[in-house]
């Protein structure tokens, strides 16, 4: 026989052979003319295989987070439930660091200070530069300060630490997309003022006066809306220190805002206008 016919007759033969053996096919695709697997062949369909399973449990993991942000922030319960379920399925995803950021101000809502402080912890070990995170960690601090927690001057230094990683953060970002110049700037010297008013607060109740009255002032004198407890503490710390007349223009200013201090801030006028007419 031919070389060709040959072929053809072996061809034949294993095409019978593989017909009626079910558990040969391996053995005959390889043995087949046209079908073998080679090596490489069997790398790219695996790496394909792989390929499409990543991009299948990635398309899952962005409609797990995409459901997470449709549920709303004003339903706090429903959001932390979503949250943790999220972060408990896909504890490595890059969208961990915005769940666990939505998951603090969750927690603020419903002052849920042991919770709080866990998630902004963990926040800030996937980005430890979150300006949201720090200035809100290091404001709350103070003023949830109780001074029988055997932890209180430890968690005062955290705020500390954290507000004076901020302020140079807020000065040196970039200008986010969407946002106009005049927006940026706005946001800019309302995160300084914010993370100012922590550092305000913490001298205060350090009984660091000198200092709290610098970190208030710069807190209270680039706005028109300044926070009404800043203004109290910064004319107190005035007091304190003896500029009496100071104290009470701080208070006047205090005094004529609507709040729970706008009382208070008019007896502190009235005793720190009296101090000052003493003194001269």
């Amino acid at each position: 026989m031919t070389r060709s016919i040959l072929w053809r007759v072996r061809f034949l033969l294993v095409a019978a052979a593989c017909a009626g053996s079910l558990g040969a096919a391996a053995v005959c695709r390889a043995q087949v003319p046209g079908n073998s697997d080679t090596p490489g062949e069997m790398q790219d369909l695996n790496r394909r295989s792989a390929m499409q399973q990543i991009a299948k449990d990635q398309n899952e993991e962005n409609q797990a987070y995409e459901d997470f942000r449709k549920v709303s922030s004003e339903d706090v319960d429903k959001k932390i439930k979503a949250g943790q379920s999220f972060l408990g399925k896909y504890p490595r995803s890059s969208y961990a660091e915005q769940v666990e950021v939505v998951l603090t101000n969750a927690y603020y809502a419903k002052q849920d200070w042991p919770d709080f402080y866990e998630s902004a912890d963990k926040a800030l070990a996937l980005k430890p530069n979150d300006v949201d995170v720090l200035v809100t960690v290091g404001w709350v601090i103070p003023h949830v300060y109780n001074p029988q927690d055997p932890n209180a001057g430890k968690l005062l230094e955290k705020a500390e630490t954290y507000e004076k990683e901020a302020i140079p953060v807020i000065a040196a970002m970039p200008k986010p997309e969407g946002m106009n110049n005049s927006q940026f700037s706005d946001f800019k010297v309302q995160k300084a003022n914010e993370a100012h008013s922590a550092l305000g607060l913490i001298y205060f109740r350090r009984g660091d006066y000198a200092n709290s009255v610098t970190e208030l002032q710069q807190a209270t004198q680039n706005t028109l809306n300044p926070d009404q407890t800043d203004l109290f503490v910064l004319a107190t710390s005035l007091e304190s220190l003896k500029r009496s007349a100071e104290a009470a223009q701080t208070y006047d200013r205090c005094g004529q805002m609507d709040g729970p201090l706008q009382q208070p801030c008019k007896q502190g006028e009235a005793k720190a206008k009296q101090q000052s007419a003493q003194a001269k």
